[in-house]
């Protein structure tokens, strides 16, 4: 999922870096409120266990690599805001310090793994969470992967830079993480389950939408 530099031209390098930026910004200036004494050190525990399973990738045909992303999972248990500073948090530093995805790509990065892993993720399971909230987990973050993946082969596939055009990246991306989807989904709900029978208070985006819940002011 990490899209190293010289794969994209630089004005969609540039397009990616304004979304993602705008959405950076817009995320700092709405999670001001939702920070506590205890969703503080949450936050950090999120982005260190994202972290950690990020790091775990392996290749798939067209010369790119699947790994596990986590955003729909920081989402659905941040919210979207927290949840996109968290995940902000993990891909500059995987970026910065260990060289995974390139610092010119950076904001290519941010806005799929940052910004459209955790909104679709997030948006998803407030959807469907009134079916089912295990179910509703499964399907964000399954989809939520699926559609970063999406977004990752148009950019590259659009771009001269590339070896390979959108017929050949958007099938290998969307197909490779949909079927990584399953695993990430399955590992979503069973996470998610965990923290919500043992601290549903912390889970910030059962509530984030319902103006009368008392663990939330935005």
């Amino acid at each position: 999922m990490h899209i190293p530099d010289g794969f994209l031209d630089p004005w969609v390098a540039g397009l990616l870096w304004l979304g993602s930026g705008l959405a950076i910004g817009v995320a700092v200036a709405r999670a001001r409120g939702e920070l506590g004494d205890e969703r503080t050190p949450l936050l950090g525990v999120v982005a260190a266990g994202i972290f950690a399973a990020q790091m775990l990738n392996w290749p798939i045909p067209g010369g790119t690599s699947a790994h596990f992303v986590g955003g729909a999972f920081a989402g659905i248990l941040l919210g979207p805001y927290l949840g996109v500073l968290a995940m902000t948090a993990v891909v500059t530093i995987q970026a910065l310090v260990f060289g995974d995805g390139g610092i010119i790509a950076l904001g290519a990065n941010l806005f799929t793994m940052a910004v459209v892993d955790v909104l679709v993720g997030y948006a998803l399971f407030r959807l469907l969470r009134g079916i089912h909230e295990s179910g509703a987990a499964f399907v964000a973050g399954w989809a939520a992967i699926t559609v970063s993946a999406l977004v990752v082969g148009v950019a590259v596939g659009a771009s001269s830079a590339f070896a390979y055009e959108l017929g050949v990246t958007v099938p290998v991306m969307v197909v490779g993480h949909a079927l990584l989807g399953l695993v990430e989904g399955a590992i979503t709900a069973a996470v998610y389950g965990s923290v919500v029978n043992a601290r549903p208070d912390l889970v910030l985006g059962r509530f984030a939408d319902d103006p009368v819940s008392p663990e939330v002011d935005l």
